[in-house]
């Protein structure tokens, strides 16, 4: 599997202090900025796709990564949690802002685009 496509996005929870929803946030920033013409292009199916996302959260025991992962609109999602992030306290109210981040990478397995890009242009795949 090689990687193709790295995404970044940071996403906040406020007012709830729910490490999940910062997290979901931080997915969604991610994926907004990214489009993926090449499974169209060269007629390979989504489900081929591997997605690793990798966020960053001040309480990584509190994300629920399997909610996360079906959030993931396209191919074969893993999601993990690791420390990071920011929580900011407000001094006035105690109350707690947290900030997560995400990489969300696509990989996809070279020999199935090699063959791909033979077949689209009509040549049979390399040995």
């Amino acid at each position: 599997m090689r990687r193709f496509v790295i995404e970044t996005g940071m996403g906040t929870d406020l007012h709830g202090a729910d490490p999940t929803r910062a997290a979901a946030r931080a997915i969604e920033s991610a994926m907004r900025r990214s489009t993926l013409p090449l499974f169209g292009g060269l007629g390979i199916d989504h489900a081929a796709m591997e997605v690793r996302v990798t966020v960053a959260v001040g309480d990584p025991d509190g994300v629920d990564c399997e909610a996360l992962a079906r959030l993931l609109p396209r191919g074969r999602a893993v999601v993990r949690a690791v420390e990071g992030g920011l929580d900011v306290t407000d001094p006035a109210t105690g109350e707690v802002a947290l900030v997560a981040i995400a990489a969300v990478e696509a990989f996809l397995d070279e020999g199935r685009v090699r063959d791909a890009v033979a077949a689209r242009r009509g040549g049979a795949p390399p040995a």
